[in-house]
């Protein structure tokens, strides 16, 4: 691989990421005769010369190409600005039908039909990491919580109960230390309906940028575990459905590796990145999605209510 396109790799992010940087630093400024373009021939001449590059940075071609991101990642088009506001498809301008006309006067009602698509009410999502669990069992029956890790979830639980909320559900992990947490957690809410799926089990969400050396999954479990994370953050995290009148407040107890990329995916950043964060078991997580699809995040990986010699990260 040449300098030129490793420098290319860097700025695009190995997996697709934002190709925002337009400059990479470097020791020395390119001479001017080697990498002229060679496609300029005699207009030259009478062509507006290019802008020079500062002293110690190299400009990157706009042609450089970045690798594909995995089929199920939609990133916004380039001109669309940074932020997508039809991110979870529920964006009302695009549920409806622009060209159909009144039949009468043959303009478009747009205000009175938009407002059959918008949503009212914000949705408080809180992302609960599982408990301190124990780490020598051989199947996921055997992972169960350890001592401490149970005292973890009573901690959570009671710091919830806290909060003075009335929580709409507990949608929970299958696996057995998240299952174990749910129950915990659930003996401070009281009445609270509890609903297990397998779609949040832990899993390789995906390649991870920068790749870190202790941790490296076959890239059939990104493939497979990929897709259903992000069918997770599909079926889960999205504004509030139309008919929902009042907001609502939902508790997901999972797992740390499908916290981070939801968090990433929710705050439309590089998912990629997701490896950059670090959660804390027992943690509260509280991203809020308002009608108008805006995402906000109040807490990451919140154990400030926890004693210090109760705090983990396994």
């Amino acid at each position: 691989m040449s300098f030129r396109r490793a420098l290319a790799l860097a700025a695009c992010g190995l997996a697709g990421g934002s190709a925002l940087l337009s400059a990479v630093v470097v020791g020395k400024q390119p001479g001017r005769g080697s990498d002229a373009d060679p496609r300029q021939g005699s207009s030259s001449a009478t062509a507006p010369p290019a802008a020079a590059a500062p002293p110690g940075l190299l400009l990157l071609p706009p042609s450089a190409s970045c690798p594909p991101a995995p089929g199920w990642i939609e990133r916004p088009a380039a001109n669309s600005g940074y932020w997508d506001s039809n991110w979870d498809r529920r964006e009302p301008l695009a549920l409806i039908n622009l060209k159909k006309k009144n039949e009468e006067t043959g303009e478009e009602e747009l205000s009175s039909r938009l407002s059959h698509f918008k949503a009212k009410a914000t949705r408080h999502i809180f992302l609960i990491r599982h408990s301190q669990y124990n780490l020598d069992g051989r199947a996921d029956k055997d992972r169960t919580l350890t001592p401490l890790g149970r005292e973890q979830a009573e901690l959570t639980g009671k710091r919830l109960a806290s909060l003075g909320i009335k929580f709409d559900q507990i949608i929970h992990s299958s696996m057995t230390r998240a299952t174990e947490t749910t129950e915990i957690i659930s003996k401070h809410l009281p009445g609270v309906k509890k609903v297990s799926t397998d779609l949040l089990r832990e899993g390789a969400p995906i390649e991870p940028d920068p790749p870190v050396s202790h941790w490296k999954p076959e890239a059939v479990q990104y493939y497979e575990d990929g897709a259903r994370i992000e069918a997770a953050f599909r079926n889960f995290i999205h504004r509030a459905d139309v008919k929902q009148e009042e907001d609502s407040y939902e508790i997901f107890v999972c797992h740390a590796n499908v916290i981070r990329y939801i968090v990433c995916r929710a705050l439309q950043f590089p998912p990629e990145g997701w490896l950059r964060m670090s959660l804390n078991n027992g943690s509260i997580t509280h991203l809020v999605i308002r009608p108008n699809g805006r995402v906000a995040l109040r807490t990451l990986g919140d154990t400030g209510f926890m004693p210090p010699d109760k705090i983990t990260r396994t």
